[in-house]
């Protein structure tokens, strides 16, 4: 296929017409209808997790540069949007469905933890240890957008977000820490609690492979511009540029590197090959990856601040596990709050709309723990932290260590 010919995808979109088509749409329960509604069926799951507690404190989460003063280093809801963006050319342009791409997109970070991928490795190892299981935010973004998230539907009741199989699918299969020749979806309609660990299924839809390669599209780009930003590159750029064929009398403009790969990735792949970059394009992207791991994500500048992070987020958990009690777990956390009020309500408040506490009132999402089951009250704490901002977590140590 000539490279000036982008081939279409359109008979593989998510359409009524594929053969896929209902199990892609299909909900855990049906879903409140308005003859009014404007929106199609993955229009209305953007618009859920647009309204979400998730999506709005993604605004202040780390995506790799700890930096809350610098307006101008890349957060988690950037990178989102960045992916989106990314996502919705590359959808357009192959004849895809790019409502479902954006909702993908929208909530394919929510289970992101407070300081980026560094918060994560802490809480995984502290899951290992108290619970048995390692925590990923791909499958914590599946948890929060099932049991988590809390919406009022148009009765004023709150209920879990209850979006659809190919936007859930989307959340928990896009991993972008992989090196692929090629994307392409699995054809398996799975119980998606089948996930065990990261990148272990294909995307179900083409549209969720599209957003799986536009996350790596834009991370690796944009997290090189931050780090010549904040200046851990200055004795490293020569080595970048050799590695893209610029001097320096030529900008490294993340734009033009996005535009070319998009590009690329769009005129060599097809249904029969799957989503591919051109050979050259893909050894490009690779070693720009390789070059990211060596001076950026272990340089250290970002090493010092994950000791600083694992101090937090290690106190803030263990305090809150100190409460436990089968028979006493609601008095004693309430005598926490009279020595820790922020942190204490805030937890406490969380809690009550999980456990099975009488005069739920409008509470009408699942009940995920056990008073009995110390086990269940750890993975609260979990995903507690795991929805917390970088501001938050950090005035509440600052309470704990009495600032």
């Amino acid at each position: 296929m000539p490279n000036n010919q982008i081939e279409s995808f359109e008979k593989y979109a998510a359409t009524p017409s594929n053969e896929k088509w209902e199990n892609m749409i299909s909900r855990k329960i049906p879903l409140y209808e308005r003859s009014t509604d404007l929106r199609d069926t993955f229009e209305r799951d953007g618009t859920r997790i647009l309204h979400s507690t998730a999506y709005r404190r993604l605004k202040h989460k780390t995506q790799v540069f700890f930096s809350p003063n610098n307006d101008h280093i890349c957060t988690r809801i950037e990178h989102v949007m960045h992916v989106e963006s990314i996502s919705h050319t590359i959808a357009r342009a192959l004849g895809l469905n790019t409502s479902l791409t954006h909702s993908i997109a929208l909530g394919h970070d929510l289970g992101h933890s407070p300081f980026g991928h560094s918060g994560e490795k802490i809480l995984s190892s502290i899951s290992m240890r108290d619970i048995g299981v390692p925590f990923w935010h791909e499958k914590n973004g599946l948890d929060f957008v099932d049991y988590i998230e809390l919406l009022e539907d148009k009765d004023g009741n709150k209920q879990n977000l209850n979006l659809t199989y190919a936007v859930r699918d989307g959340i928990i299969s896009h991993c972008g820490e992989i090196d692929e020749v090629s994307i392409r979806p699995r054809n398996d309609f799975i119980d998606l609690a089948e996930y065990s660990h990261p990148n272990q299924f294909a995307p179900y839809t083409w549209e969720g492979c599209v957003v799986k390669i536009a996350d790596k599209i834009s991370y690796i780009l944009r997290d090189i511009e931050d780090a010549i930003t904040v200046g851990i590159l200055d004795g490293e750029l020569k080595e970048l540029y050799d590695l893209v064929g610029l001097d320096f009398t030529h900008s490294l403009n993340n734009t033009n590197f996005i535009h070319d790969l998009i590009y690329d990735l769009c005129t060599h792949s097809s249904p029969d090959n799957g989503l591919c970059f051109s050979e050259n394009s893909l050894h490009l992207l690779n070693e720009i990856k390789a070059f990211n791991y060596r001076n950026i994500y272990f340089s250290a500048r970002v090493q010092a601040s994950t000791r600083y992070f694992e101090v937090i987020l290690t106190e803030i958990y263990s305090l809150l596990k100190s409460t436990y009690s089968s028979d006493n777990l609601i008095k004693n956390l309430e005598s926490f709050c009279n020595v820790y009020p922020r942190l204490g309500n805030s937890f406490l408040d969380f809690l009550k709309q999980y456990y099975p506490i009488e005069n739920r009132g409008n509470l009408q999402n699942s009940v995920l723990f056990s008073f009995g089951n110390e086990s269940d009250f750890c993975r609260c704490i979990l995903y507690y932290i795991s929805g917390m901002t970088d501001h938050f977590a950090i005035e509440v140590y600052q309470e704990i260590i009495g600032f």
